[in-house]
């Protein structure tokens, strides 16, 4: 009578590639670490919602619609500005400190963005109307970057648009030298594409914080 195979396994071909084991878990630890360290450049966590190095709002409304007179000498309007990311400043050109160090802040955001910079809209809204004519806008903001676009318009006008974004100014006396100076709010704010107030930036807030924020919005 002839034998049959042993169709029992061997103990021998039971045991595990290891070294396949190993190199596929190498794969997967070497793909979680490039897609943590996309996230982190991108401003977001692994595999959640993304953070933030502003204040998030998550209002439901629309940011409040304006016009004012553009640094250009056309009438804008906020909601002109869809489709791109608008970091909204209220300051004014005679301002000692603030809006120097802001816009300071805020040129580094398009150097850092590259080709998508386009994408990223800097408006400052004056909140010295008197003094801060269309050209004054332009000449002073060309210092910092040229695509920064100034708005202006009546005190009526700017107290308008200021108000509903819970924005503050105030003219008191200053120096001989100086003449009055202007009190304000110094956030700055991020509208996205689609015309939502998104976050809030506290004064002196780095620009690379804030251009690490806007590769993610601009995506959006």
């Amino acid at each position: 009578m002839s034998s049959q195979p042993d169709p029992t396994p061997s103990p021998t071909s039971l045991k595990p590639n290891r070294r396949g084991l190993w190199a596929a878990l190498a794969a997967v630890l070497l793909l979680i670490g490039a897609v943590a360290v996309w996230s982190v450049v991108n401003g977001r966590l692994p595999f959640g919602a993304p953070t933030f190095h502003g204040t998030v709002i998550q209002s439901p409304d629309l940011a409040a619609d304006f016009t004012l007179t553009a640094s250009t000498g056309e009438r804008l309007s906020l909601s002109d500005l869809r489709g791109k990311v608008v970091l909204l400043y209220f300051g004014y050109t005679f301002c000692p400190d603030a809006c120097p160090t802001t816009l300071s802040e805020l040129k580094k955001v398009p150097a850092a963005l590259g080709d998508r910079a386009d994408e990223v809209q800097v408006v400052m809204v004056s909140v010295d109307p008197q003094r801060d004519t269309p050209e004054v806008l332009r000449e002073y903001l060309s210092y910092f970057d040229p695509s920064f676009l100034g708005l202006t318009g009546t005190e009526e006008e700017v107290l308008a648009a200021a108000t509903p974004l819970g924005i503050y100014f105030s003219a008191h006396e200053g120096s001989a030298a100086s003449g009055y100076l202007v009190d304000h709010t110094t956030t700055v704010l991020v509208i996205d594409k689609a015309g939502y107030l998104r976050l809030l930036y506290g004064f002196e807030t780095p620009g690379e914080d804030i251009a690490a924020d806007m590769r993610y919005l601009v995506r959006q």
